[in-house]
């Protein structure tokens, strides 16, 4: 019987380049369809993407920026929590490092770029 919890030591995971900065996901195993988190560094040059499936909620930990979503601009500060549904364009705008929770778990196949 297969164990019904995960732990991840997020600052322990390999990061891997996304179109923010770089993330490192946990709970990224197969089988695993219901969520996943990601400890994300969000450098100035994030790109505008969205996607189809999936809502992600970020919570700002450190650094200070701008969120923008759909083409306007929101500031952002350690505690912001950020609610994105499928669909808003969306990208980070500063150094900024989140928790991101991607519901479904993320899938590289559902990240679009106009």
């Amino acid at each position: 019987m297969s164990k019904r919890f995960m732990i991840a030591q997020l600052d322990e995971i390999k990061p891997v380049p996304c179109p923010c900065g770089q993330a490192r996901r946990a709970f990224a195993e197969e089988g695993n369809t219901l969520a996943t988190m990601h400890l994300t560094d969000i450098w100035a040059d994030a790109k505008t993407h969205y996607h189809k499936k999936m809502t992600e909620i970020y919570l700002v930990l450190e650094g200070t920026g701008e969120i923008e979503l759909d083409g306007e601009r929101y500031p952002v500060k350690p505690m912001t929590a950020i609610f994105i549904r499928p669909g808003c364009r969306h990208r980070a705008i500063g150094n900024i490092k989140i928790v991101n929770v991607p519901i479904p778990a993320f899938d590289v196949e559902d990240e679009y770029f106009d």
